[in-house]
C-alpha cells in the first residue's frame, strides 16, 4: 500500500490545504496505524495551526518522517507516546492518537522478526499497564465506599 501522492497547495478529501508532497512512496510502503513500535522508520502526517491557543487558525498538513526512538505509557490514562528522531538532530515527543489519526506508514526492517519481538514486548507493557491501572482503580474505589 503506498501512500496517496499529495502536492503543496492542494486539497484533501476534508478540503484542508496541504504543505508537503509524499516522494517517498516506494519507501513507507506498510500501514502500521495502531502498531508502531521502538526501531520503527515512520511517515505520517499531521495538522498545523497558527495564532493562539484559544483561536487556533488551520495551516495546512505537514509530512513527518522519523525513527521511533522510544515510547512509553502514562501512568494515570494509559496514554502511549512516542519519542521519535526527525534525523536532523531534532526529537519531537507525540500522543499515539496523534500519529495514527491521518493513518501511519513504515518502511520494512531487514530482520521483521526482530520487529515481531518489538511488538509482543509492547503489547505486554501496555496489558500490564491497564492491569495495573484497573488495580489501581477499584483500590480507590473501595477507599472512597
Amino acid at each position: 500500500m503506498n501512500i496517496p501522492i499529495r502536492r503543496a497547495g492542494q486539497l484533501d478529501k476534508l478540503g484542508k490545504k496541504i504543505m508537503g508532497t509524499h516522494t517517498e512512496n516506494e519507501l513507507f510502503v506498510i500501514d502500521c496505524t495502531g502498531d508502531v513500535v521502538v526501531g520503527d522508520e515512520v511517515c505520517f502526517e499531521r495538522d498545523t495551526f497558527s495564532g493562539s491557543y484559544r483561536n487556533p487558525k488551520f495551516e495546512g498538513t505537514e509530512r513527518v518522517i522519523g525513527k521511533i526512538i522510544k515510547d512509553s505509557y502514562g501512568k494515570d490514562k494509559q496514554q502511549h507516546t512516542f519519542t521519535i528522531d526527525l534525523g536532523d538532530g531534532s526529537t519531537i515527543r507525540i500522543k499515539g492518537r496523534n500519529l495514527y489519526r491521518n493513518g501511519t506508514f513504515r518502511k520494512i526492517w531487514a530482520d521483521e522478526s526482530k520487529r515481531k519481538f518489538q511488538l509482543d514486548e509492547k503489547h505486554e507493557r501496555g496489558s500490564a499497564a491497564r492491569k495495573k491501572r484497573a488495580e489501581r482503580k477499584l483500590y480507590m474505589s473501595q477507599i472512597n465506599i
